[in-house]
């Protein structure tokens, strides 16, 4: 792509909302200048050994864009998440706008729909969602201008998303006493992900970087925004100069130490669907598959 310049002038109002039961947190974010807004990285809530659906995440986020007059205009998806569903389309269907996602979605698609035995009648050209992105694509959130920058790794449609001097991250880097995220599965790499988060390192200083999640290492109070310039200094996978090798070394050895996130299953049949469950059989019931050794 060309070379990125951030406009570090540029302010978006960022409110995040924390789901504790999968330490994601999401956001709306809102142009400055007009009630237009955008929701990053959305939940649905799952109380998976009951079998249970039900939206107190995507509900809040809801309530404080009808309380404030907000109009959505984009639900932006920062890749396939393998730890917690989906809201989007729930809210979509509240309160409008459409669901964006990287392009490469296709090859996650393509790669799940075989792992988990998906029919022909599962489409896997990304037509679920109502836009693909493309590495240096924009779109603007009322008169915010995004850039979006692929940034693979821990999944091949992981995208990056630049407004001003913000830029949503998605599970790319954690913040810096929590590294970087994982490249074990299917269609990740460690090597991709180095070279991805040197994008990220290579903006401005100031920008500020906004986490998807969070896990608050050595019991410290949750967090999601920092700066490319603690990331640099203080990150403990990436930070002070780790060569690209000494990382791949690095990561390869801690993936394979690492347990699959307990939603994994789910997840990624509803989230490779643009956060749509599973089509119901002939008796109106929805089903979730269990592919045993397959992951």
């Amino acid at each position: 792509m060309a070379e990125f310049h951030a406009d570090l002038d540029t302010k978006a109002q960022i409110t995040p909302f924390f789901d504790p039961a999968s330490n994601t947190i999401s956001y709306v974010v809102k142009d400055p200048n007009s009630d237009a807004c955008a929701v990053i990285d959305s939940v649905m809530d799952i109380d998976y050994a009951a079998g249970r659906i039900t939206y107190d995440h995507a509900d809040e986020i809801i309530a404080f864009i009808q309380e404030n007059n907000l109009t959505l205009e984009w639900l932006i998806e920062t890749h396939v998440h393998a730890d917690h569903l989906s809201g989007a389309p729930y809210i979509q269907g509240k309160l409008g706008g459409k669901i964006g996602v990287g392009e490469n979605i296709t090859v996650v698609q393509d790669t799940f729909g075989k792992v988990f035995n998906e029919g022909t009648e599962f489409q896997r050209d990304g037509s679920q969602f109502d836009r693909l992105f493309k590495d240096g694509d924009t779109y603007q959130i009322g008169t915010l201008d995004v850039t979006v920058i692929h940034t693979p790794g821990h999944t091949p449609a992981c995208m990056t998303h630049v407004t001003g001097d913000a830029a949503f991250i998605g599970d790319t880097m954690f913040m810096p006493d929590g590294g970087s995220a994982r490249a074990d599965f299917p269609g990740g790499d460690a090597g991709e992900l180095y070279d991805s988060i040197q994008k990220i390192l290579a903006m401005p200083d100031e920008t500020r970087l906004f986490m998807c999640h969070d896990y608050g290492p050595n019991g410290r109070e949750i967090q999601w925004e920092t700066t490319v310039a603690q990331e640099k200094e203080h990150n403990i996978h990436v930070g002070g100069g780790k060569t690209r090798d000494d990382y791949i070394a690095f990561r390869t050895e801690r993936d394979a130490a690492l347990d699959m996130p307990k939603l994994i299953i789910p997840s990624l049949q509803v989230n490779m669907r643009a956060g749509n469950l599973p089509p119901a059989d002939g008796d109106g019931k929805r089903y979730l598959k269990v592919p045993v050794n397959g992951l």
